[in-house]
């Protein structure tokens, strides 16, 4: 065996996760699929140069026979027909895991990307928790004495884990001296581990897949499906996977991507931060054709943002699968009653818009929102475990409609512009402490808001976007301005040590990749970087 885990942090019991079997494991998908991986990285990049030159996304004319045909993925099995709401939050910590599973939602994301922060400890952590939620066993003890222990009294949700991106390495897992994908080290440490557990629990390992591009990507994740599943002698299908369509490349490519999984797929999700992302990154050389309002500003009502979600429910029902709204990233503030109510008065109207759109189901980030997201399903369902049968004939989607940028009302404000720095700054800092699931402003932020908040500065920097707050052109001299400002207000409400230790390279790097002329595909390659020499300096 030429695996080799590095740089290792002093990990209670990591040795019942990393035996030399699951370890195997993970080389063998390394050795059959990275390869691969890697090419389909390099496609991806292909493609938004051929869209730097073009100007253009279009439905591919080479996949119409599968967007016309008549076929339908394998049906659900039945822990996964019924996901009216879903509460999603990190693997790890412990505490966190429990409180999504005694939530009484109907299924758990339970996530090991964007909402988690990749140090070696939470991804060891993160699988053990998975591990022992499907055992049953997960417990914690707070360091102030409180215990956490999974109810018996109530439904426990389903578990869907989402590995990281396929984008993403592994700095930790070399094989033959090089990173292993993070997606296979995640997939294959839980897979290992959890598999035969579930089975017997009646339920079974069930995958959100991230960040997917093309129905090419997708084919290397049913091949992965297929191959672990002989290689652990588990009868094929029974993993099911739901898709993210958090990129405006996969908007394009749905039917496809449910065709690539069709014995392995159980659904598609509409997201919102990371399919704007998306969007930027993909068409950061249209000029102001391309540039969005506020993100605060951007709704999922906005005429390309419904033309996506109605899409995306057409295609789902057409094809036998589910439907998942979006997030609802509201933590409540008990201390602002009114505050509170206001926001959950937005959440029941959001859930509302999406139940009766079609959407079988939706997320939410906070246990006290699965209530008001369960009644208002239920108030569409009843006792229907979904709305499959809720077709939307008359829904007809063109290029031209997922494009229509300009459709978008708001408009780009200084205000808007220091809410992004100061965000893009906050969660940079507190991922790089280990924590990738962050409070702010009464929001439950992960990733793909930093990834938002940077990619709209980048952008309105190289168009010189004019605020219209204040009348004055983002600049460099603005941008680093006002960065030093937002900094500035941080630093008064945090220690002396944290500051130094992840403030300061957080606003360092949020500085160099909005101020480079190129554009840096995620922010959280760079700021893995950091994380890794990080862990490795404790380990010197």
């Amino acid at each position: 065996m030429t695996i080799q885990i590095t740089r290792q942090p002093r990990i209670d019991a990591a040795d019942d996760i990393l035996t030399a079997e699951a370890l195997r494991f993970v080389e063998d998908l390394h050795r059959e699929f990275d390869t691969r991986r890697r090419e389909l990285l390099v496609a991806r990049q292909l493609r938004r140069d051929q869209v730097a030159r073009t100007g253009r996304l279009d439905f591919l004319p080479e996949t119409a026979h599968i967007r016309e045909g008549d076929w339908q993925v394998a049906p659900a099995p039945a822990a996964l027909q019924d996901r009216r709401v879903e509460i999603t939050g990190p693997a790890s910590p412990a505490k966190m895991a429990i409180n999504a599973l005694n939530s009484e939602a109907r299924v758990w994301l339970a996530d090991l990307e964007d909402a988690s922060s990749p140090t070696w400890e939470n991804v060891v952590e993160g699988v053990r928790n998975l591990r022992d939620a499907a055992r049953g066993t997960l417990a914690y003890t707070s360091p102030a004495g409180k215990p956490y222990a999974l109810r018996t009294d109530v439904h426990r949700p389903t578990v869907v884990a989402r590995p990281r991106g396929l984008h993403l390495s592994e700095s930790h897992v070399l094989i033959d001296g090089e990173r292993a994908s993070a997606s296979l080290v995640d997939f294959g440490l839980h897979f290992f581990h959890t598999a035969r557990q579930l089975i017997a629990n009646g339920h079974g390992p069930y995958y959100y897949l991230p960040k997917l591009e093309s129905h090419r990507e997708a084919r290397l994740w049913n091949d992965v499906f297929v191959h672990a599943q002989d290689a652990l002698g588990i009868p094929q299908g029974t993993i099911r996977a739901t898709v993210l369509i958090e990129t405006i490349p996969a908007a394009f490519e749905m039917d496809e991507i449910l065709y690539e999984l069709r014995d392995h797929a159980s659904g598609l999700n509409a997201g919102r931060w990371d399919y704007l992302f998306s969007l930027i990154k993909v068409f950061r050389d249209q000029g102001e054709a391309f540039t969005l309002p506020d993100r605060a500003d951007v709704a999922m009502t906005a005429p390309f943002m419904r033309a996506y979600t109605e899409l995306l429910v057409k295609t789902c029902h057409r094809r036998g699968a589910v439907a998942m709204g979006g997030m609802a990233a509201f933590v409540p503030n008990r201390n602002d009653v009114e505050a509170t109510k206001a926001a959950f008065d937005k959440v029941r109207a959001d859930k509302t818009r999406e139940a009766g759109d079609g959407f079988d189901g939706s997320w939410v980030a906070h246990p006290d929102l699965v209530p008001i997201c369960r009644e208002v399903f239920d108030g569409v369902l009843g006792e229907r475990p979904n709305q499959l049968d809720r077709q939307r004939p008359e829904v007809s989607v063109a290029a031209d409609d997922l494009l229509d940028v300009a459709s978008a009302s708001g408009s780009a404000t200084e205000a808007g512009l220091r809410t992004n720095l100061a965000v893009a700054v906050t969660y940079t800092a507190v991922w790089l402490s280990g924590n990738g699931a962050v409070a702010i402003n009464n929001l439950m932020e992960d990733a793909a808001t930093a990834e938002i908040s940077r990619s709209q500065i980048w952008q309105q920097l190289r168009n010189g976007t004019v605020l219209a707050d204040t009348g004055e052109a983002v600049t460099a001299d603005l941008v680093q301005r006002l960065l030093a400002e937002e900094v500035a207000k941080l630093a008064a409400g945090v220690s002396d040590a944290d500051f130094e230790q992840y403030y300061q390279p957080a606003a360092r790097l949020v500085s160099q990749i909005c101020l480079d002329d190129e554009y840096v595909d995620f922010l959280t390659l760079p700021a893995y970087e950091l994380l890794t020499d990080a862990a490795a300096r404790v380990d010197a």
